[in-house]
C-alpha cells in the first residue's frame, strides 16, 4: 500500500464508523417514537420508564458522535463533499438526540393520562401522530440512500401537521369548555400535540441536511419556488 494512502483509508474507515453510530441512534429513536406515540392513543402508562432508559442510550451515542466528529474534524480536516458529510452526520445527531427527548415527553403524558378522565376519540390526534412518525423515517431513509427528492417530499409534509395540530387545539379547547372532568387529559394531549410537532420540524430538520449533504445548497427558511417546481418535476417522472 502506499503510504500516502493510508491516512485516507483511515479516514474512511472513521467516517464509516461515525454512520454506523448514527445509524444505530436512528433506529433507536425511530422506535422510540413509535412506541411512545402508541402509548398515548391507548393509554398505555407502561412503557415509559423503558423509553427514558432508551433515551439515555442515545444521549451516549450522541456523545460518542460529537467526539468523532471533533476527532475527524481536527485530524483530517476533510474537504467539500466529506467535510458536508461529516458536518451533517453531526447535525442529524443533535436533532436526533432532540426528537428522543421529545419521546421522553410523549410516553411521561402517556402514562399521566392514565389516570384522566377519558376524551372522545380523536381522529386528528391519530393522523398526526400518523404523518410524524412517517416524516422520521422518510427524513432517515432519504439520509441513508441520499436521495433529495424523498428529503424535499418531508419538508412540504410538515405543513400538514401543523394543520392538524391547530384543528386538535380547538377541539380540545372545545371538550375542556363543555365538560371540566376532561381538562386535564386535554391538557395532557396538548403537550402530546406540541412534541409531535417538534418531532416533525426537526424531521423537516433532517430533510433539509439531507438536500445540502446531496446538492450543497441550503433550503432552510420557508420552500422557495424552485424547491416547488423540483417536487413537481419529481412526482411527473414515470
Amino acid at each position: 500500500m502506499n503510504i500516502d494512502q493510508r491516512p485516507r483509508r483511515y479516514f474512511h474507515s472513521r467516517l464509516d464508523a461515525l454512520q454506523g453510530r448514527l445509524v444505530e441512534m436512528a433506529g433507536i429513536v425511530e422506535r422510540t417514537i413509535a412506541e411512545a406515540a402508541t402509548a398515548v392513543l391507548q393509554r398505555d402508562p407502561t412503557v415509559a420508564q423503558d423509553i427514558i432508559e432508551q433515551d439515555d442510550r442515545i444521549d451516549e451515542i450522541e456523545v460518542e458522535i460529537d467526539e468523532m466528529v471533533l476527532e475527524l474534524l481536527a485530524l483530517h480536516q476533510p474537504m467539500a463533499t466529506d467535510l458536508r458529510q461529516v458536518v451533517t452526520t453531526n447535525k442529524v445527531s443533535n436533532d436526533l438526540e432532540r426528537m428522543g427527548d421529545h419521546a421522553v415527553n410523549i410516553a411521561k403524558a402517556a402514562r399521566r393520562l392514565a389516570d384522566t378522565h377519558p376524551l372522545p376519540e380523536l381522529r386528528e390526534l391519530e393522523e398526526m401522530a400518523s404523518i410524524t412518525r412517517e416524516m422520521v423515517s422518510d427524513a432517515l431513509a432519504a439520509y441513508m440512500s441520499r436521495n433529495a427528492g424523498t428529503a424535499r417530499m418531508v419538508c412540504l409534509t410538515d405543513d400538514r401537521v401543523d394543520d392538524l395540530r391547530r384543528s386538535l387545539f380547538r377541539i380540545l379547547v372545545t371538550h375542556m369548555l363543555e365538560d371540566p372532568k376532561r381538562i386535564s387529559g386535554a391538557l395532557e394531549l396538548l403537550l402530546v400535540s406540541q412534541n409531535l410537532e417538534r418531532v416533525a420540524d426537526l424531521a423537516t430538520n433532517i430533510a433539509e441536511d439531507v438536500v445540502f449533504l446531496v446538492e450543497g445548497r441550503t433550503i432552510k427558511h420557508g420552500l422557495d419556488e424552485e424547491m416547488w417546481v423540483q417536487v413537481d418535476e419529481d412526482d411527473a417522472l414515470p
